[in-house]
């Protein structure tokens, strides 16, 4: 008897409803460890270059430097993508000046907006997929309860009809029906504790990202006080890069 017990037996003895709970947590899981690790490298591959980007950056002597830098390379990080939005902005201000409807109420207003944008995009960026993740590590647990609540359903009504009530009757078939809260577990155990890395990650990446938009705010916003003619000339009257690093603890 004990040799017919199992998780093959267990798969040979399913209901069409035992397979599609089994199905779905199977799906679940493919779904949850696939965004686990495409994230996780991201992350790590965003994290690298960012840092290699802000050492760049405050080696600069000038916004203008900066400026000049983003015409040869594209921004592959959300600091770089920063620094060009809030650069644009503030050339593309000045250039429009309050006759343009998105520059109205001033270079300082638009480019809080602007930045705020940028960090909102961001935001939005790197929790997708969380909800996935979430809902994995939320009801896989729910799903694998159900799955044993039908298999037990169904393997009591199978011992009522056989007449055969004794106890290593009952102990095996309710012990395989145990297997899906196993599998739901096996599945919400390992997204939940992504999930919450992941929050912690995004949390202290926005809170970065929040310090820097407030550096480049003050970098461009103390060289606008500087009027020039032209908003290239605006862009380079910004206050020395390293001077601020220097003051950050860069």
């Amino acid at each position: 008897m004990e040799q017919g017990l199992g998780f093959s037996h267990f798969l040979d003895q399913i209901d069409g409803v035992g397979m599609s709970v089994l199905a779905l947590l199977l799906t679940l899981s493919v779904a949850s460890w696939y965004l686990i690790i495409t994230k996780s490298i991201a992350n790590l591959i965003a994290k690298r270059r960012a840092e290699a980007f802000l050492k760049h950056f405050w080696s600069f002597d000038s916004l203008q430097a900066v400026h000049t830098e983003f015409k040869n390379a594209a921004p592959d990080n959300a600091f770089a993508e920063l620094a060009k939005l809030g650069i644009d902005a503030a050339a593309d201000s000045k250039i429009h000046s309050s006759h343009k409807l998105a520059a109205a109420g001033g270079t300082s207003e638009f480019l809080t907006r602007t930045l705020r944008n940028g960090i909102d995009q961001e935001a939005t960026r790197v929790e997708n997929g969380l909800t996935l993740i979430a809902t994995a590590g939320s009801a896989a647990p729910y799903i694998g309860l159900f799955g044993t609540v039908w298999g037990i359903y169904h393997a009591l009504i199978q011992i009522g009809l056989s007449g055969q009530g004794t106890l290593d009757k009952v102990a095996g078939p309710v012990g395989e029906a145990l297997i899906m809260t196993a599998l739901g577990l096996a599945v919400a155990i390992p997204a939940v504790l992504a999930y919450n890395a992941f929050v912690r990650r995004n949390r202290i990446w926005l809170a970065r990202l929040e310090a820097f938009a407030h550096d480049l705010f003050i970098l461009i916003t103390v060289g606008d006080n500087n009027e020039s003619p032209a908003a290239e000339s605006q862009v380079a009257a910004a206050p020395g890069i390293a001077e601020v690093a220097m003051e950050r603890g860069q």
